[in-house]
């Protein structure tokens, strides 16, 4: 295994005011790894060139060392690298001796996370027996929120933060003697009011909570650090990680990554929500350890956080995209594109589903009128019986014969061109059309049709082995240029994790 740092270097990526893109070392349309630090967790090191680490956390009473151990040890055998564990008082905290050593026992040396709040002196003492201890910068040295608007001058401000640093070097210092490593996990519902009266409930006081510890480790030269950033709402999580990936490029760090959506729920719902905040940065090329937090036992994240990491490194290796950001694209805190509307698609509206019926061995029936889908491909042939309450997408040239064949299906039936087909897109008639563009072609031909057909929705697809690259390609460039003309994004696969059933 390479326990060296990523050298890999990769596409400037960052707005700045004036338009142009500094450099925070993503990468927007090729997919490489974040140039992260390592650090050293007992026996596994993260970061740098080794491999996305999986974790999960046990859900026992730390003080029970036999049901945590035996938690922690099916957690292990499910695939997980590391096993996090509650530790509220001191008296937990010292129990983590008791567990670790049963684990050792019988041979396992995963090593084991403290997971400590609201008591600094309880991270102390985590630090002597577990390989790694979580602080929270929001409850560390500053008193618990109590949801008031305090104010603070400037030499307030710095006094608290003189405070963090009086209280957090002493913790710094035992660590460093036990070879502990440290996680700095702010959780963005538990921002102190400090932060919050000076930046609000928002990414960037999210950002400052943690550069706050993480500039005192840079200063003391702690490097054994790992970062978390974690949110309920997967928006507000990847903007935030985003914008500190930025931070910590701009003040020189590179501290390894662990994400993870707070509370993502159970079933789909959990899974869903985990692989659209996790999945999303680590497609950036940012991310070295996950954990996937479902209300369910804890070995049952490790298969969902396993398919998250397979199916992106996967990926990895794919021929180079080669394209340009636009101009006012912000990556640290994007924007939906403004559009023209198109019957339902684009303007205000929510974004569309189209499904493909067009392979009968695939189709699911969905009961639940909520998740119907909104417009579906049918190809050349028209179903038996058409309803009233869809929308039918169909081959433009099987289209063209619906007026001597089924002129009344015309209301309920939309035509889609290949990019070969562009010429005809101005001899059919119909309030709605689907272009499907040609990956890689030149976009010219494509804008001119655009701009003079604005009954148009693009529909981006790719054989490419990253096919979310590639839409962001269309998306930032030709997108861009093809001023408010509608796009949809293809999913042409089913990347959903293939995992048994198990009991919340």
């Amino acid at each position: 295994m390479n326990e060296q740092d990523n050298n890999k270097t990769s596409r400037p990526l960052g707005l700045q005011e004036d338009g142009e893109w500094s450099d925070i070392g993503i990468d927007l349309f090729n997919l490489q790894r974040r140039n992260a630090s390592v650090t050293t967790i007992g026996s596994v090191t993260m970061g740098g060139n080794n491999p996305v680490r999986v974790q999960s956390m046990t859900t026992t009473d730390t003080n029970d060392t036999e049901a945590s151990a035996a938690q922690a040890e099916r957690i292990i055998q499910a695939g997980g690298e590391l096993v996090r564990l509650t530790t509220q008082g001191k008296r937990e905290a010292e129990n983590l001796r008791n567990i670790n050593a049963a684990l050792r026992q019988k041979g396992y040396d995963t090593p084991l996370v403290a997971d400590v709040h609201f008591n600094a002196n309880v991270a102390d003492v985590a630090a002597l027996y577990a390989e790694k201890v979580r602080i929270n910068p929001g409850n560390y040295v500053d008193p618990g929120r109590t949801f008031k608007q305090l104010e603070y001058t400037d030499e307030e401000y710095a006094e608290e933060i003189k405070k963090i640093d009086a209280r957090f070097v002493p913790f710094l210092d035992i660590c460093r003697e036990n070879n502990t490593a440290v996680r700095i996990g702010v959780n963005h519902g538990s921002l102190s009011d400090r932060i919050m009266s000076r930046y609000g409930d928002t990414p960037a006081g999210i950002v400052e909570s943690c550069m706050e510890f993480l500039r005192i480790c840079k200063r003391e030269q702690f490097s054994n650090v790992v970062i978390s950033i974690k949110a309920s709402n997967t928006v507000v999580m990847v903007q935030s990680v985003r914008l500190l990936v930025q931070q910590m490029r701009l003040e020189d760090m590179n501290y390894p990554l662990h994400l993870g959506v707070t509370e993502a729920g159970e079933g789909e719902d959990g899974r869903i929500k985990s692989a659209v905040g996790i999945g999303t940065l680590l497609s950036d090329g940012i991310g070295d350890t996950i954990r996937v937090s479902l209300s369910e036992d804890p070995e049952a994240e490790i298969p969902v956080a396993r398919a998250l990491v397979d199916y992106i490194e996967a990926r990895s290796g794919h021929l180079p995209i080669p394209a340009q950001v636009a101009k006012g694209f912000n990556y640290t805190a994007p924007e939906r594109r403004p559009t023209t509307p198109v019957a339902n698609i684009g303007g205000e509206n929510l974004p569309v589903v189209i499904s493909n019926r067009t392979d009968k061995d695939k189709v699911h029936v969905v009961a639940n009128a909520d998740q119907t889908p909104d417009y579906i491909y049918i190809g050349r042939h028209l179903p038996a019986n058409l309803s009233a309450k869809r929308r039918y997408i169909m081959d433009y040239d099987a289209y063209m014969q619906l007026a001597s064949t089924n002129p009344q299906a015309y209301e309920l039936v939309y035509p889609i061109f290949p990019h070969n087909a562009v010429p005809f897109i101005s001899l059919v008639e119909a309030d709605v059309k689907f272009l499907v563009p040609q990956y890689g072609a030149n976009s010219d031909e494509y804008l001119a049709c655009l701009k003079h057909h604005p009954e148009v929705v693009v529909v981006c697809m790719s054989t490419h082995k990253t096919r979310w690259a590639t839409s962001v390609r269309w998306f930032t460039s030709c997108g861009r240029q093809a001023s408010t003309t509608p796009l949809y994004s293809r999913k042409c696969t089913d990347t959903r994790p293939k995992r048994k059933k198990h009991s919340s």
